[in-house]
């Protein structure tokens, strides 16, 4: 037996009813995780003769582990796993793995033909990471592989995750993914998700705005934006430093028709599960709870609270990660409320990565609706293209991808048709306001334009979308061609945009 398990440390409130006695002789195991220094969300590494491998919990506790962010653990964790059953295969203690050790796995992980699940540059190059702080950590000399060496990069790492789904198409998935609408289009008869507000809410808030599935998952109800643009379309918000990725903070745009669904969601399904939650006592019996007595204006938000235990606190909004956020609650009218805008059936903060779980299960729900049983049979890996053109496939950071086209195209065909302007006034445009990449970039919340081109949206670079989206030079006051016919053409003439334009026509 080679297999190592990996046990993630659960948060306070998801720890499941412990026998009273003892938990593999320890009478309070919440207490006891604690008190060694494991957080949650921490994994622990068991070895396949079901001991914790104690020289990796101390990695995991030491601060080259700990600093890390809550999902770059988990990702860590996942690639450490696969390499110590590698390694436990072959009779090696990963102490004592060598540069051949490694060199073996990343053959077999990338190139081997007989693995049937090869992994792309960009994957290696993460695992490598991993595996390289670990052997640093633990003093491995001479190192078995090191990311900062050449020869252990990948050179093929490119982004292969990139996902556009065109609007009409992020329509049908939508409907029938989360609004259960039969292959027909109406209303399935057996539908009746009590979430089905809440989850359109989300993915529409994201396709406006370009949040990740963090940034968007961790608002609190009084960051949705309100404060909309001169001409009303958007509104705009800010999103606090601690739930990006750059850690720095910055002002997001949603649509107005977002912003809505989000104020509906609040108004019904919302009310409903935090009215349930307080006759049921649900927020009683929760182990943290900070009341907020106070937000304040400015540049630099203050929260102010007092916990369960009458202590005052205080920090600023933009310093709260996702976690802090969950226990911040407002003194509603029939008793304390959640801050958190995206609440479970229960009532409860939805974790930003239960997000996973919708869009899974809605994917899921559009095979089982638009394919057919033999369709579905068929691993999707494995599936014709013109299969999966069938049954639109999304994650959260479609919606990201999604946003960042859709706004390439319209300021390319603002700047190309409808500004009417010259090749010399697109220069000092773009001096004074930047090129449509750069305002990509600054939505997206890149630092660096380079990053938006590499890992957004160089794939369609090959489009030229200059030449797709240029008019006869007739100056201004020419036709601007729809969007939706521009995305339809490009998702035609391209491989990489999901567009259902075949199996629309097919069932209209």
């Amino acid at each position: 037996m080679s297999t190592w398990h990996v046990v993630r440390v659960p948060d306070p409130e998801r720890w499941e009813a412990l026998p009273r006695e003892s938990v593999l002789g320890v009478r309070n195991l919440p207490d006891a995780v604690t008190g060694i220094g494991l957080r949650p969300g921490d994994p622990v590494f068991v070895r396949p003769d079901g001991m914790v491998d104690a020289d990796l919990l101390d990695f995991v506790r030491s601060k080259e582990f700990r600093n890390l962010e809550r999902e770059s653990k988990r990702n860590y964790a996942t690639d450490t796993r696969l390499l110590l059953e590698f390694l436990s295969s072959r009779g090696v203690r990963w102490r004592e793995a060598t540069e051949k050790d490694l060199a073996d796995y990343r053959d077999w992980r990338c190139r081997a033909p007989e693995n049937p699940r090869r992994i792309s540059g960009t994957k290696w190059n993460r695992e490598a990471a991993a595996f390289t702080k670990l052997f640093r950590w633990a003093g491995v000399h001479p190192l078995p592989v090191d990311v900062s060496r050449r020869e252990d990069r990948a050179a093929d790492s490119v982004s292969a995750r990139v996902s556009w789904l065109t609007p009409r198409t992020w329509g049908l998935w939508t409907d029938v993914g989360l609004r259960g609408h039969t292959r027909a289009g109406l209303p399935g008869p057996e539908w009746g998700s009590r979430t089905e507000l809440r989850n359109t809410s989300f993915v529409q808030l994201l396709i406006s705005s370009g949040l990740r599935r963090q940034e968007g998952g961790s608002l609190l109800t009084f960051e949705v934006p309100v404060q909309r643009l001169r001409h009303g379309r958007y509104c705009h918000g800010r999103i606090a430093a601690a739930v990006t990725r750059s850690k720095n903070s910055r002002v997001f745009y949603a649509s107005v028709d977002a912003v809505s669904q989000v104020e509906a969601y609040v108004e019904s399904e919302r009310a409903w599960a935090v009215q349930r939650a307080q006759t049921e006592g649900r927020y009683d019996r929760l182990p943290m709870m900070r009341l907020v007595t106070r937000v304040t204006r400015g540049l630099k938000p203050m929260v102010e609270w007092v916990d369960q235990d009458g202590v005052i606190g205080g920090q600023e909004l933009g310093r709260l990660g996702w976690r802090e956020r969950q226990w911040l609650f407002l003194e509603g009218p029939d008793g304390p409320e959640p801050a958190w805008l995206w609440l479970t059936e229960e009532g409860l903060p939805m974790s930003p990565d239960g997000w996973n779980g919708v869009f899974r299960l809605a994917n899921l729900r559009c095979e089982e609706t638009l394919l057919t049983k033999e369709e579905r049979e068929i691993k999707r890996g494995f599936r014709l293209a013109e299969v999966r053109g069938k049954s639109p496939y999304a994650t959260p950071h479609s919606a990201r991808h999604s946003f960042a086209l859709y706004m390439l195209i319209l300021l390319n065909q603002l700047m190309e048709t409808r500004f009417g302007l010259t090749a010399a006034e697109r220069r000092d445009f773009a001096l004074l306001f930047g090129d449509p990449w750069w305002l990509v970039k600054t939505l997206l919340g890149h630092a660096d334009v380079e990053t938006t081109k590499r890992h957004y949206l160089a794939p369609v670079a090959h489009l030229q979308l200059e030449s797709i989206l240029a008019v006869a030079a007739d100056g201004p006051g020419q036709q601007v061609e729809d969007l939706g016919s521009v995305f339809t053409r490009l998702a035609r003439e391209t491989a990489g945009i999901q567009d259902i334009d075949g199996f629309l026509e097919a069932v209209s």
